[in-house]
């Protein structure tokens, strides 16, 4: 499947995606706690979305994006005009006045997100992990989280890795998460268990 034309899938740019960024992993926190769970899961991811988190998961975003600048790529969709009176619009790509002399900028919305572990990070699990991705429903089912997982697969072939593969972790009651990675060719290995500290 092939991503439509409008999505353009690129590395993250911290300047001018970190709050749609953000957006978008309280997206992914929220329905992975709401559709993977019970109330208490649900609850639980939700209660942790808090400044504190925000500004950590940042400054970790940050840190991989410093040691591996390809390590996050962003699907964006690049064909929204705005009307705008002040060139403020976020992530403005360029700004035009029209026959009327109305001012339109060209925006960017990202879409979607798949975050790979930089290479440093291999020694975890002895190979190339895939932390997040996440695509917003609207665009499903369209290709751009083809796209995206092969976006990273690529990244990940470059990574020199005790073992040649790339690992992620599924909720088992994810069920359109599991199709998509058996799609893609991911086998079952091994199982995560999980223990209260």
């Amino acid at each position: 499947m092939s991503c439509p034309p409008e999505i353009t899938i690129r590395p993250y740019e911290q300047l001018s995606d970190e709050k749609a960024l953000w957006k978008c992993k309280q997206a992914f926190e929220r329905e992975l706690g709401a559709k993977t769970g019970d109330a208490e899961k649900s609850d639980l991811y939700e209660s942790k979305l808090t400044a504190t988190y925000h500004d950590r998961w940042l400054a970790w975003v940050s840190h991989c994006v410093g040691i591996d600048p390809g390590c996050i790529a962003v699907a964006m969709i690049d064909d929204h005009t705005e009307v705008c009176d002040h060139p403020t619009v976020n992530n403005i790509n360029t700004l035009n006045n029209d026959r009327n002399g109305t001012k339109t900028a060209k925006t960017n919305t990202l879409v979607g997100y798949a975050f790979l572990l930089p290479e440093l990070f291999g020694f975890i699990w002895d190979a190339a992990v895939l932390n997040e991705l996440y695509v917003a429903p609207s665009y499903r089912g369209e290709g751009v989280a083809d796209a995206l997982f092969e976006a990273i697969l690529t990244i990940a072939r470059e990574q020199t890795l005790p073992v040649n593969r790339l690992v992620l972790d599924v909720d088992p009651k994810n069920d359109r998460a599991r199709a998509f990675y058996d799609r893609h060719g991911c086998d079952r290995w091994g199982e995560m268990l999980t223990r209260s500290l």
